[in-house]
């Protein structure tokens, strides 16, 4: 790993801990629920903080457009929140994106459960048939 790039992920670590805080501890608005920081990725020249997240509440596609607003329209505060906390020269504008990995993994999670029920399945009916001949050929 490269020092800049060693940098990088030190600046993004630090800014998914205070922005976790700040959310849990100083917003109060009800929209935003139970939320999840998965990860920061930082610009190069750190001028960019590009935050993906996720809400366990999040059901539809419109929960997770109204989470996406309310922290777009909230980044500023949160930017200079973020700043009061940080010892960093320049604060980077946060980008928020809807991390859709939960929702993903478990869709991915039930597919394969039923590509292995569905191959057992066909193991069994192979099997069966081949058994039956034994007994008809005795």
């Amino acid at each position: 790993m490269t020092r800049q790039s060693s940098r990088l992920a030190r600046v993004a670590d630090h800014v998914q801990r205070e922005l976790l805080d700040i959310v849990r501890g100083q917003m109060r608005d009800p929209r935003i629920g139970i939320l999840s920081i998965s990860e920061v990725r930082i610009s190069r020249d750190l001028s960019y903080a590009d935050v993906y997240v996720s809400m366990l509440e999040a059901e539809s596609a419109e929960d997770r457009e109204t989470l996406l607003a309310v922290l777009d329209n909230a980044s500023g505060y949160l930017r200079s929140l973020l700043a009061a906390r940080s010892k960093l020269r320049v604060t980077p504008q946060l980008r928020f994106h809807y991390d859709e990995m939960l929702e993903r993994g478990a869709e991915l999670e039930r597919l394969i459960d039923d590509a292995v029920a569905q191959d057992q399945a066909r193991k069994q009916g192979a099997a069966q048939p081949g058994a039956r001949q034994l007994e008809e050929e005795e």
